[in-house]
């Protein structure tokens, strides 16, 4: 063999080598975070087992917060779910936020209804203008807030059906745990295989963000939890870090709250609660991808370059290793890692209620959330804003109060100027000591 010939058999060598390399390091990632997942997923609180079933200490009252804009279809049953809750402390506070058809029709009809069964339990407030340089839900949440006065909030979507006694074991945990901010994970209603093969993914890569035994960690700068259906905060928590004022023009209002909470150290703890908390997200993969069309930019603080690198991240980790079943280099660590999925698949629907027979078809998720990352991208740019229920906001406002890493940027400077103000006042006590 000549020089040539050497030197080309070393390179394809090297190459295979790297290869490997590279398959078992991403299989150890794999093979890691699924470990966790099994071992440490049982540590959330399970709303549903025996020790949540008690009555929280003092009696503590609940507003429920209910932003509602054209949600005709589902509102009652919304309403009828909760108000057969079987805690004595919880008000329900719908507000209706613009709706063009018959939800505040059926709200105030309601309204009337329990205001002879059970007078104060059930109240409705109609907002009929949107201030300027406020998201629709978002004001609607601060409405329900500053018209409320109970020791803690739920807020919550109007297509949420809920038990009678979680909103009771909630309180409990919230207590027990010493939560400021307390998130309970859905039971997803999936009514098509298309909704199946993208939430069953979306649930999967999720882990990858927030892993839901590390919420409760106050070091774990980056498991935050934040869900709408679900976000349950003590009202003093929630007062002390501005209210919803700060993040008025925040898409992602629930992560954002959770990523505020966080980094004003405020204690967070995530808890499952199967079939008890009930929500169906959207009609099909098209429902799906109309959502997601608002919320998934967002997410990336309107910012392309990590809407790219996310879906590269998601092509390596997810659609790679199916190619290395093609080689025999790399056929074992690539079923590793579809063992792995599949695990993770079936014990994150045991919350979620996802069948874990999706994880068959995740390589269809997985093509369908970049193209849904992208197509979020495209729209949003082309539209110069986000269009959602009728109104565009701007982007060159949105991209000031969706930065995933200005909250924790703002309490940084916060705690310094806490720091310097206590040093000052140190200094001058030291010098009034010595004058003394």
């Amino acid at each position: 063999m000549n020089w040539h010939g050497l030197h080309l058999v070393h390179v394809t060598e090297f190459w295979r080598t790297m290869l490997r390399t590279a398959g078992w390091l991403l299989t150890l990632a794999w093979v890691l975070r699924t470990y966790d997942a099994i071992h440490l997923l049982p540590t959330v609180p399970d709303l549903t087992l025996p020790d949540w079933d008690a009555l929280p200490e003092g009696t503590p009252t609940l507003t429920v917060v209910v932003p509602a804009r054209d949600e005709a279809e589902k509102i009652g049953a919304t309403i009828e779910a909760l108000m057969v809750a079987d805690y004595v402390g919880v008000r329900v506070l719908v507000v209706d936020d613009r709706s063009t058809d018959g939800t505040g029709a059926i709200v105030d009809a309601y309204v009337e209804e329990y205001a002879r069964r059970r007078p104060g339990a059930l109240s409705a407030i109609h907002v009929t203008e949107l201030p300027e340089g406020w998201l629709g839900k978002t004001f609607a949440l601060m409405v329900g807030t500053e018209n409320s006065a109970s020791d803690y909030l739920l807020f919550t979507d109007a297509d949420v059906l809920f038990s009678p006694s979680v909103l009771r074991r909630a309180l409990v945990c919230a207590q027990e745990t010493q939560a400021d901010h307390l998130v309970v994970l859905p039971t997803v209603e999936v009514k098509a295989r298309s909704e199946g093969i993208v939430l069953g993914f979306l649930q999967v890569m999720s882990l990858w963000a927030t892993r839901p035994w590390m919420v409760q960690e106050p070091k774990a700068r980056r498991d935050v939890a934040g869900i709408g259906a679900f976000n349950f905060v003590r009202r003093d928590a929630l007062n002390e870090i501005g209210g919803w004022i700060p993040q008025r023009l925040a898409v992602l209002e629930d992560v954002t709250l959770g990523r505020r909470m966080r980094a004003a150290e405020m204690r967070q703890r995530m808890a499952f609660a199967p079939g008890m908390v009930l929500v169906h997200w959207a009609k099909g993969g098209h429902g799906l991808l109309l959502n997601m069309t608002k919320n998934l930019f967002s997410a990336f603080g309107f910012q392309p370059l990590f809407v790219l690198l996310m879906c590269v991240w998601i092509f390596i980790f997810f659609l790679v290793p199916l190619a290395g079943l093609v080689w025999w280099g790399t056929v074992m660590q690539a079923l590793v890692i579809l063992c792995c999925i599949g695990a993770l698949y079936r014990v994150m629907g045991r919350a979620s209620g996802i069948d874990a027979r999706y994880a068959w078809l995740y390589p269809l998720g997985a093509v369908a959330i970049i193209f849904a990352m992208l197509r979020s991208m495209v729209v949003v740019l082309a539209r110069r804003g986000v269009l959602w229920r009728g109104t565009l906001y701007p982007l060159s406002d949105l991209r000031r109060h969706n930065s995933p890493f200005v909250w924790e940027r703002e309490a940084r400077k916060k705690r310094d100027e806490e720091i310097r103000a206590k040093r000052v006042a140190r200094r001058i006590a030291e010098k009034a000591k010595k004058k003394g």
